[in-house]
């Protein structure tokens, strides 16, 4: 497939960059929509923990305690959902697939690479197109509207600290059944050719497209001890409402105080369910060294496989206290190569 390579060249990339290009940033409605909706439910829950529950509390060392610990909770979660959507996931760069790139990169003949036919660009190992993003992502997990970003090499480290897995399946085919009927394409597009290196004057051959597809939807890490910390106030409270006859043990009157405690323990118990699966599926990710794409499409990895140790250094450094930080960027082990095929 030829592309028009000086388009790539000359165009900037209006739809993931913001702030004159300075700031990754996805412009997509429905991204845009659940990650504002997200920052919603943590601004409820803050209030009604806050308001409903600890404010009145006549003992002031539980309140202290209890309003440090879910203040540092929401804050460690608030700033790992802004980490895991403005940073870079790990974007290859789109255009750098002619033939002077590719004998300047060093490839041996007869070597084969694979090319995105969207980007124009050489894929890496382990990177595959979003059609959402627009570009190909190194180890991209899958593309999460919750933080309206891919879930990749360069940020996977705050969605753990942000989020875990679950399979939210069935709306997201729907979301994408939507795009496709919407954009009148397939809904299963197709991601890349496989170019085979021949001798310096003969031209690179295209052969068969590869399809995947993208399925998986994960939540939250410290929106779970949030969840927790949250049930827990808020059964504490319900009880002692009880036993006082809701007399004096909240601002509002005893309707409005069941509403708001019944609607955060419902929120809480979800999420606290769903985030004790998803953990367990995206440390399963990290430590077998398999994203949620490699899983779906269960095909021979043409990687060598990192050992468990290491795959969890990849993604978060040496131990330390710095991996449960959303502070402090991962690790980056990039080659002499690698930087080249991958700057930005």
């Amino acid at each position: 497939m030829d592309c028009d390579y000086m388009t790539f060249y000359r165009e900037k990339d209006f739809h993931n960059r913001c702030c004159g290009g300075k700031l990754w940033c996805i412009k997509d409605i429905c991204g845009i929509i659940c990650a504002v909706l997200t920052w919603l439910l943590i601004i409820y829950a803050e209030f009604v923990v806050m308001a409903v529950i600890l404010i009145p509390t006549i003992n002031t060392l539980y309140s202290s305690l209890n309003m440090a610990i879910f203040q540092s909770l929401a804050f460690l979660a608030f700033t790992s959902h802004l980490r895991t959507m403005f940073t870079d996931p790990g974007a290859v760069p789109k255009g750098n697939a002619t033939k002077e790139m590719i004998q300047q990169m060093g490839f041996r003949d007869g070597q084969v690479i694979f090319k995105c036919p969207k980007c124009c660009s050489i894929k890496p190992d382990r990177a595959h197109h979003c059609s959402v993003c627009q570009r190909c992502i190194r180890k991209m997990d899958h593309h999460c509207p919750w933080v309206n970003n891919c879930v990749g090499e360069n940020n996977q480290k705050y969605f753990v600290l942000f989020t875990t897995i679950t399979g939210d399946r069935y709306r997201l085919q729907l979301m994408r059944l939507s795009r496709a009927l919407k954009e009148k394409r397939p809904l299963y597009a197709q991601r890349h050719d496989k170019v085979i290196l021949l001798h310096d004057n003969a031209r690179p051959h295209v052969g068969k497209s590869v399809k995947t597809y993208l399925e998986t939807l994960k939540w939250e890490f410290y929106i779970a001890g949030i969840s927790l910390h949250s049930l827990f106030l808020c059964v504490q409270q319900f009880t002692m409402c009880v036993r006082q006859e809701w007399r004096e043990c909240s601002t509002f009157n005893p309707p409005a105080t069941v509403v708001l405690l019944l609607f955060l323990a419902f929120e809480a118990l979800l999420f606290a369910i769903f985030t004790a699966v998803m953990l367990g599926t995206q440390l399963q990710a990290i430590w077998y060294d398999e994203t949620g794409i490699e899983q779906l499409k269960k095909e021979e990895a043409r990687w060598v496989r990192n050992s468990r140790w290491k795959s969890i250094q990849a993604v978060f450094g040496r131990f330390s206290i710095a991996w449960f930080s959303p502070f402090t960027s991962p690790p980056n082990a990039k080659t002499k190569l690698d930087s080249y095929l991958y700057s930005v």
